[in-house]
């Protein structure tokens, strides 16, 4: 069984920064790949970042290029969402995910494991 536990949430002003995390316990892999998605209201869940833990490719959603950056810290099983010049659409609630494999999935369908969310607060 796998856990992932977000953290770093928060309320922000507009053109500020966030740093996300997510540290996953219990058994993990070497072979897998760690994303963000997030979730505003009334909206569906959205694939925002992933990074492949071996190799450490990373891929993005277009509207949240040059602004987010993801990283991973492979000794502390956690994963990292660096957010600068935010925006008020990027209010959200931001979930992690796990999944085994090399292969990114934007579908949340996809995915294994699942974190209980993180709020992001980004005000005008």
């Amino acid at each position: 069984q796998v856990q992932l536990v977000e953290s770093g949430g928060g309320l922000v002003q507009a053109g500020g920064s966030l740093s996300l995390s997510c540290a996953a316990s219990g058994r993990t892999f070497s072979n897998w790949i760690m994303a963000w998605f997030r979730q505003a209201p009334g909206k569906e869940r959205e694939f925002v970042a992933s990074i492949r833990w071996s190799g450490r490719a990373t891929s993005y959603a277009d509207s949240v290029k040059e602004r987010f950056t993801i990283s991973g810290d492979n000794a502390k099983n956690t994963v990292f969402l660096q957010m600068n010049s935010l925006k008020p659409e990027d209010t959200a609630l931001y979930y992690c995910a796990a999944r085994v494999g090399i292969t990114t999935f934007r579908s949340t369908d996809r995915w294994d494991y699942w974190g209980q969310g993180t709020q992001v607060t980004v005000s005008s």
